[in-house]
Formats: structure tokens, sequence, C-alpha cells
């Protein structure tokens, strides 16, 4: 049985300072396709050298839009749905070579994420999860803007070993991705469903960004994690409130409050 083929999927914008790390983790995929929102740094030329295929593509707020175009123009039996801030460890890539060899019962995986914050790994608060980023072609699609949904035609397994992932060098980084980001969900809200939410706008501006720290901090344990976690659990409250706020300023706008 001939090895499967795979094709690393990444969406990019202005990436120069992670994208070297990621493709380096990358060496051993039989395609890369980067999916480029109009960099205007080094990206695209540190891709080429690494043989990448770049789609461009202006990026308008749609996550989900950007990773169907990728997975559409990659030639592989399975895709690998990448970020540049994430890195694929060896162990991970056997497992991924194994089914690559073997074949599999499943169209998709669930692939653990292994965030890191300032450095330091996030192992608690919630933060280690898993999603699905590996499938083969045609078997799955993206839906949604910002936090996009996996659709799986077929069963799905999951690996048991992470993806790293590291979106936030410093506190600004984080501060600045985010005040990015809670634009486009806040205004993925408003789309949904216009005004209908504004009655909740109190409870998420004050109650519930309380509790997402309780949550995450005590109940998940990300206390364990030390004074980064105590960070970022602050900063992920935070980030909740920053949402709602902008929720709230797009009604204000469009005159559509009660």
């Amino acid at each position: 049985m001939p090895r499967a083929r795979v094709s690393a999927v990444l969406i990019t914008k202005n990436e120069e300072r992670n994208i070297r790390r990621c493709l380096q983790s990358l060496a051993w995929a039989d395609e890369i396709v980067l999916v480029d929102g109009e960099s205007t740094d080094g990206t695209c030329e540190i891709a080429r050298s690494f043989g990448a295929k770049i789609v461009p593509h202006r990026f308008c707020g749609d996550f989900g839009l950007e990773r169907n175009i990728g997975n559409e123009n990659a030639t592989g039996d399975w895709i690998l749905a990448m970020d540049a801030d994430e890195v694929i460890p060896e162990n991970t890539r056997q497992e991924i070579e194994n089914v690559l060899k073997k074949g599999s019962e499943f169209n998709a995986y669930n692939v653990p994420r292994m965030q890191y914050f300032l450095g330091k790994p996030l192992r608690h608060g919630g933060r280690y999860h898993s999603i699905v980023n590996f499938f083969r072609k045609g078997k799955a699609t993206f839906s949604g803007k910002v936090h996009h949904l996996v659709l799986v035609d077929g069963k799905t397994g999951r690996f048991e070993c992470p993806i790293e992932h590291y979106p936030f060098n410093t506190v600004s980084e984080f501060i600045q991705k985010q005040d990015r980001y809670t634009h486009y969900e806040a205004l993925e809200m408003y789309e949904k469903f216009g005004n209908e939410k504004f009655k909740d706008v109190k409870y998420n501006l004050t109650i519930k960004p309380l509790k997402l720290f309780f949550k995450s901090h005590f109940k998940k344990k990300g206390h364990k994690d030390g004074t980064a976690g105590l960070i970022f659990s602050i900063l992920f409250s935070w980030r909740h409130f920053l949402i709602w706020a902008k929720y709230w300023e797009l009604c204000e706008k469009q005159g559509s409050r009660k």
C-alpha cells in the first residue's frame, strides 16, 4: 500500500516572525499551500524558499473561507490545517505518518494543541484542548468567520501527541491580536443577530467576564500555570469584555439599540 500524500495548508498575513519555524517543522510534508492575505513583509519570500505554493487572497474577515480556499488548492490525499505560529513536533509527525502509511477508518482527527504564553506552556485553565485539523481532502469543510466549525463527513479519531502553538510572545502581542480578532467577532455577531442581543450587553460586560476568570483560573486550575496562567486568565476574560463592548458600539452606531 503506497503512502498517502499530505498537504499542509496555512493562512497568513505578515507572519515573517513566525513562519520559518512553522515551515521547518513541515519540511516532510508533500506540499505546502499558503493562502496569503496580501502580506507586505517577507512572509511569501520565506514560504517560497520552502517550496510553498502561494495563493493570494485579500482577507475579508472570514477565516473559514480562507481555510476552504486553501483546501481547494491542495492536491494531497490528506490536509493538515496549520497556522503560522504553530509547530509540528517529531512525535506528532510520526502519528501523521502512521496514518499516511497504514490508512485509517477515520476521515478526520482531533489533534491536541499545547498553547504557549510568554514562552511557557499552559497545561491548565482549559487551554490544552483538541481541534480537527487533520483530515482527508474533500471530507471536511470550515464553517464560520472567526471561530469556525469543522464539518466532517465520516468518523473522527483523535491523536495523542499535540501541535505546539505559540500565538502570544508578549502581552502587547496578545492585546494587538485580540483587538483585531474581537473586531471581527463583534461584527459577525451584529451581522447575525442585529440588536437582538443588546439586552445581554450589561451581563456580558460585568458578570460574565468574572465568571470566565473564575472558571479558567480556579475551576479549570489555571492557577497551576503560575503567574503566566494568572495573566492569561485575566486577559482571556478581558477578551470577552472587548467583544461585547464592540458589539454595543456597533448597536449604538447603527441606531438600533433598545
